[in-house]
């Protein structure tokens, strides 16, 4: 069955990096787009990045510059690297197959 399975959240400092891990099983991972997506508490949940089949890469205006998408075909994984955090990237971050209706449950990120 399908699965999306992310890692690598945790409390970082204003200014520090982390890198996000989203591991797809059950489906073409490499034919569909992935993505980033974010939710933080009282506010809608926002796409961050994506990764098209074609490795086109896109990204929210917030994030442009500080963050980089990335995929592994061979290994099935996402990956989100986060530079030069802010507090206002903080909460749960989320990988998708959005077309697919495919969801990871989430991963949380605190900026403090």
């Amino acid at each position: 069955h399908v699965q999306l399975v992310e890692s690598g959240g945790g409390l970082v400092q204003p200014g520090g990096s982390l890198r996000l891990s989203c591991a797809a099983s059950g489906f073409l991972y490499g034919s569909v787009c992935m993505a980033w997506f974010r939710q933080a508490p009282g506010k809608e949940r926002e796409g961050v990045a994506a990764i098209d089949s074609d490795e086109t890469e896109s990204y929210a205006d917030s994030v442009k510059g500080r963050f980089t998408i990335s995929k592994d075909n061979a290994e099935n994984t996402l990956y989100l690297r986060m530079n030069s955090l802010k507090p206002e990237d903080a909460g749960m971050y989320f990988c998708a197959a959005e077309s697919a209706g495919y969801w990871g449950r989430g991963t949380q990120v605190t900026v403090s």
